[in-house]
C-alpha cells in the first residue's frame, strides 16, 4: 500500500481577491474550482491548478481574516512547484522580477535548478525544475506560454523540532522512504520519498531544535495532502491509521475527493485524498472554476452563503 505523491496543499491568504490575480495572472494557473470551506462556509475556498485540474497539481487556499504567519518550527515552510528547465527558470526570474515580485537568483539545490520566491503576502514557494518526469496538462487560456507553465506540486518542505518522530510517522506508518539527505542553507535535510518518487513525491524535513514554533496565518499554509489512488486504498489507509493508534479525523467525504485527516507528532496537519472523482463531477470542464461551485449538502445554502462571501472582482 503507497501514496504516489503530494494531492494538493492547502494555505491561508487574507486577501482572495490579490490571491487569485497572483495565481491566475501572474503565476499563470487556472482556477479549477470556485467554493467554501465546507467547515466554514463564510471562507472561500480557491483551488489553482493545471489546465485538466489533475490530481498532484493543486495549490489551494483558505479565505481567512488572519494576521500574518509567525514563521517558525513546526510547518511547512515551503511549497514547490514543478516546471521544466533552465530555460523556463530564467523566464520565471525576469517576470517576477518585473512585476515587482520577491525572489532570489536561479541556485542548484539537492541536484535540481530552483528559483525561490514568494507572494504578496510571504507565501514561501520555490520553482523546482523537475526535468519534464511525467506528463502535463497546459491551460490554453493562461498568460503564461505551456513551455513554462507550472506543471504541479512537490517537493514540499518541512520544518519540525522533532525528526525522530516525523520518520517514526512516514516510515513506520506512510510507508515512505528515507532516499538522502543534503545541506542547503546551513541546514540538514532529509528526503523522504513515496511511490515512485521524484520532485512530484518527496517531503523534504529539516530539523530545527531551536527555531520558535510556528504560529499559523496568512501567508503561511494550512495543510499538506496525499494521494491514494482509490477508494479501496483510502479505506485501507483508515484502517492502517486506527490499527496503529493514531487519532484521526475519520472518513469524510468532500465530494470532489475523499479526505483522511491526522496530525503527525510535531503537530503539522497531513490529510490522505483520493485522485477522485474530481473537479469535474459538477461542472464541465471547459468552464471549471467560473462560478461558485457547491457540493449538493450545501446547494440549499447557496443565497445564504454568497451573501457572506468576499467579492473577488
Amino acid at each position: 500500500m503507497q501514496l504516489t505523491g503530494i494531492h494538493h496543499l492547502t494555505a491561508i491568504s487574507a486577501k482572495p481577491r490579490t490571491n487569485l490575480a497572483f495565481y491566475t495572472g501572474l503565476l499563470g494557473m487556472r482556477l479549477v474550482k470556485k467554493t467554501v470551506n465546507q467547515d466554514d462556509v463564510s471562507a472561500w475556498h480557491l483551488f489553482y491548478a493545471d489546465g485538466k485540474a489533475n490530481p498532484g497539481t493543486d495549490l489551494t487556499f483558505f479565505d481567512f481574516p488572519a494576521a500574518p504567519e509567525q514563521r517558525g518550527a513546526n510547518s511547512i515552510s515551503r511549497t514547490g512547484l514543478r516546471v521544466v528547465g533552465e530555460k523556463t527558470l530564467g523566464y520565471w526570474r525576469d517576470r517576477l522580477k518585473q512585476a515587482g515580485g520577491r525572489t532570489d537568483d536561479v541556485v542548484e539545490v539537492d541536484g535540481r535548478l530552483t528559483l525561490p520566491f514568494e507572494d504578496g503576502e510571504g507565501q514561501r514557494l520555490v520553482l523546482v525544475d523537475d526535468g519534464g518526469a511525467g506528463s502535463t496538462a497546459p491551460w490554453e487560456r493562461s498568460a503564461v506560454p505551456a513551455e513554462h507553465q507550472i506543471r504541479g506540486l512537490g517537493p514540499i518542505v518541512l520544518t519540525v523540532r522533532n525528526l525522530a518522530a516525523i520518520e517514526q510517522v512516514l516510515v513506520g506508518a506512510m510507508n515512505m522512504r528515507r532516499v538522502r539527505d543534503y545541506a542547503a542553507h546551513g541546514a540538514q535535510v532529509h528526503v523522504f520519498a513515496m511511490g515512485g518518487g521524484g520532485p512530484a513525491a518527496e517531503l523534504h524535513v529539516i530539523e530545527s531544535k531551536d527555531l520558535p514554533l510556528a504560529r499559523q496565518g496568512a501567508g503561511g499554509v494550512h495543510h499538506v495532502a496525499f494521494r491514494t489512488p482509490d477508494e479501496d486504498q483510502y479505506h485501507a489507509w483508515t484502517q492502517r491509521l486506527s490499527e496503529l493508534g493514531i487519532p484521526n479525523s475519520g472518513e469524510i467525504d468532500r465530494f470532489y475527493f475523499r479526505s483522511l485527516y491526522f496530525r503527525e507528532p510535531n503537530g503539522i496537519l497531513f490529510e490522505i485524498a483520493t485522485d477522485g472523482p474530481g473537479f469535474a463531477t459538477d461542472e464541465p470542464m471547459a468552464t471549471l472554476g467560473e462560478k461558485l461551485a457547491l457540493p449538493p449538502f450545501l446547494e440549499s445554502r447557496r443565497a445564504e452563503i454568497e451573501a457572506g462571501l468576499k467579492p473577488l472582482g
